[in-house]
């Protein structure tokens, strides 16, 4: 299991080194680019019907719909309606205002879920800080990282630096409030069983065990509880609703990317490292697969996904068009030079290619197909990427290549 959290920091701070890297069986291993198989993209720009999509209005009303909706029941899974109503409450856990020596107040909510099926619930952790004038735009990460625990707690010998690793201070410093979401309050992060102690079960039909083929899987379900977060924040005077950027690293880049296409209140998105079923094109059948991908972890995805398994140009959708779902909201896409699981060259070339639809709103995105070198940060359109030099983690200089990229977009 990977153990970081989406910019998980093992703090280090005497030699400067911020991060720590996964343990994945192969995830060293470096993908020959030879091996790449000729494939072709299914058409970013074009309707179901054949329509020739060339203008903004076109592509909200048409065909941003039709992907959305091939996403969602073939990739990964449908949120269903419950057939009884669920209650949603927010519960005020904690307020703390002095935390990290007075550099933030920290509170903690609980999101709680409840109907005649079960109940469930999810802690929020967030970080606002102080002495802002007005409301403050957020960062939301997804965290595998569990925030019931004393992670989040200040380091008594590193300042600025949680428990856990997270270099909060960071982000104070720049202005940005922070909210942590457990990815694995609603579902396991390895969820198999999809019983009585997940979220799902609330929303099963009468009889129903299991989620159907083309329903919610793992990475669905966290978008679905991301949202749920965002719902609170509107409640929040504090937090600047409408400048919410969601984050995550790996897997849980795979859920920021999603979580931004179904929620548009999400104003940026920001996907670290997040490979296969994130930025990475699944058509290049690099680094991860889908059939690796459901090997392992065989319910990140919904059942349908199943189906493509080692058919991937059967796939009616491929992943620069998850990243043009963000069109017009900006989107940061983070690869590592040594990460061959996340697939960096897919993971560029799909940015690349989403810059198509960029354009249909005037919006600079990426403008050469060349990735860029090593150490070289493209942050000034709408579309950012980076490599940098090692693998599979998350470094200060992502997160402050992340946080330029915020301030340029979020600054009033």
């Amino acid at each position: 299991m990977r153990k970081l959290c989406t910019f998980l920091l093992v703090a280090i701070v005497a030699t400067g080194a911020y991060a720590k890297q996964s343990k994945e069986d192969d995830l060293d291993i470096i993908y020959d680019e030879k091996l790449v198989p000729a494939y072709s993209l299914p058409p970013l720009l074009e309707s179901a019907e054949g329509k020739l999509i060339d203008n903004a209005e076109d592509w909200t009303n048409i065909r941003r719909p039709q992907i959305l909706s091939l996403f969602s029941n073939m990739i990964y899974g449908r949120v269903p309606v419950a057939k009884n109503s669920v209650s949603i409450d927010f519960n005020l856990i904690e307020t703390k205002s002095d935390y990290m020596g007075g550099m933030a107040t920290r509170i903690k909510v609980s999101m709680n879920f409840e109907n005649s099926q079960g109940k469930a619930s999810s802690l929020l952790q967030i970080f606002i800080p102080n002495g802002v004038q007005g409301a403050v735009p957020a960062i939301m990460a997804y965290s595998f990282n569990d925030t019931q625990s004393e992670d989040f707690d200040a380091h008594p010998e590193m300042p600025g630096v949680t428990k856990g690793g997270w270099p909060v201070s960071l982000m104070l410093q720049r202005g940005f409030a922070l909210v942590v979401v457990d990815q694995s309050d609603l579902v396991a992060h390895n969820e198999v069983e999809f019983g009585a102690n997940t979220i799902q079960n609330l929303f099963y039909d009468k009889g129903q065990s299991f989620p159907r083929a083309h329903e919610w899987g793992v990475i669905s379900t966290i978008a679905w509880g991301g949202s749920r977060a965002m719902d609170y924040l509107e409640t929040l005077v504090s937090i600047d609703h409408k400048r919410v950027a969601v984050m995550g690293h790996s897997k849980l880049g795979k859920a920021a990317l999603w979580t931004a296409a179904q929620d548009e209140r999400f104003a940026m998105v920001i996907a670290a490292q997040s490979g296969a079923a994130g930025a990475a094109l699944w058509r290049r059948t690099s680094g991860e697969t889908l059939g690796k991908m459901v090997t392992r972890f065989p319910y990140w995805l919904s059942r349908n996904a199943w189906k493509f398994v080692g058919n991937e140009d059967d796939l009616p959708v491929d992943q620069h068009m998850m990243i043009a779902l963000m069109a017009p909201r900006p989107v940061y896409v983070a690869s590592g030079q040594d990460d061959g699981w996340a697939d960096p060259r897919g993971e560029y070339l799909s940015a690349y290619y989403a810059s198509e639809v960029y354009k249909l709103f005037g919006l600079r995105g990426l403008t050469s197909k060349d990735s860029p070198e090593v150490g070289q940060a493209i942050k000034d359109g709408f579309i950012g990427y980076h490599v940098r030099a090692g693998g599979h983690s998350v470094e200060q200089f992502d997160i402050e290549h992340f946080l330029d990229f915020a301030n340029k977009h979020f600054t009033k």
